[in-house]
């Protein structure tokens, strides 16, 4: 398998740091170009009519994009070892917005964390990494949370 470019999906949380690393780890590897990318979810359509959402509603955007852009260096300052990396701040659906994105980019590989949440969560709520490895066009490699003891 040749891999040129590696996608890593981040979120706010442990476990997409441990996939980062990973991620990082297998780019330096195959001497690989990286991208991060994180998703900014799109906020509910359920609003009235009376209340003047649209300012808030892209006060909120340009925020999170701030906010999604910080979290995104603070990963690659602490990960990419000088590896020059590309940020990919989407406003999608998170499955949806990294395996677009993956595919716009060219990724031949995603890695991504799990929190490895299961039973009656997984079911009503579902995974992200499960629903972007069943969606994807590339492989993907998903990096189970282990905490550190």
């Amino acid at each position: 398998m040749e891999v040129k470019k590696v996608l890593i999906a981040v979120d706010n949380s442990l476990c997409s740091e441990q996939a980062a690393q990973k991620g990082y780890e297998i780019a330096s590897m195959f001497d690989a170009d990286v991208a991060l990318i994180n998703i900014v979810v799109p906020a509910p359509a359920a609003v009235s009519a009376d209340f003047p959402i649209g300012p808030i509603l892209i006060e909120n955007y340009d925020q999170a994009s701030d906010n999604s852009k910080f979290l995104m260096e603070e990963i690659a300052n602490k990960f990419a070892r000088g590896k020059e990396t590309t940020f990919l701040s989407v406003i999608d659906i998170a499955s949806h917005g990294i395996t677009e994105q993956a595919e716009a980019w060219g990724a031949d590989l995603i890695v991504i964390g799990s929190h490895g949440r299961g039973g009656l969560f997984s079911l009503l709520v579902g995974s992200v990494s499960e629903s972007v490895s069943r969606k994807s066009t590339c492989p993907v490699l998903i990096i189970p949370y282990k905490e550190k003891s």
